[in-house]
């Protein structure tokens, strides 16, 4: 892809750290298989450094987010393709404390974003949890139940704690 089809004046500063990344990079020799057969699903909050948290590195580990880190049918799917093609043999389920998707009721979460862009949300489900363990343990069920994953998945879930790094298991 040529630089001229970025934005510059919205993207330019990645493109500058992408130049910079390049220089050094040193992950060519890896696959898209996960070499210590770890997936990990958590949320899309730019606080949580997944690989960090469990001491892995690139090429380690699948990583699966999205808002809330709940298991959804999109989940399931990736998950499916992650254990038959690409050597997952564990899932680690990773929501965290202080996550907005666990401060207010669906209805409170829909009337934010209507109050913050105009729009009605109400016809889409954001899978909010006013349990974050029950959310959890629903969760992992998900997948230990899901027909068309490995019987022999490992799967487990804990809490990831933003203020002091701690990551607790609970499922």
């Amino acid at each position: 892809m040529s630089n001229n089809s970025f934005p510059h004046e919205f993207f330019g500063d990645l493109l500058a750290a992408n130049a910079e990344y390049q220089k050094s990079f040193k992950y060519s020799e890896l696959t898209g298989s996960a070499a210590k057969g770890l997936a990990i699903v958590t949320c899309m909050d730019s606080r949580i450094d997944p690989l960090r948290i469990v001491g892995m590195s690139a090429g380690d580990v699948k990583i699966l987010r999205n808002a809330g880190a709940r298991v959804t049918d999109d989940m399931l799917r990736t998950l499916l393709l992650a254990t038959y093609l690409l050597e997952v043999k564990r899932v680690l389920v990773m929501p965290h404390t202080d996550c907005r998707m666990a401060s207010g009721t669906e209805e409170q979460i829909h009337q934010a974003l209507f109050d913050a862009s105009g729009i009605d949300t109400r016809s889409i489900e954001i899978r909010t949890v006013t349990d974050q363990v029950a959310a959890l343990k629903e969760d992992v069920a998900s997948i230990q139940n899901y027909p068309l994953l490995p019987k022999d998945l490992e799967v487990v879930g804990a809490i990831f704690d933003v203020k002091s790094g701690e990551l607790r298991k609970v499922v």
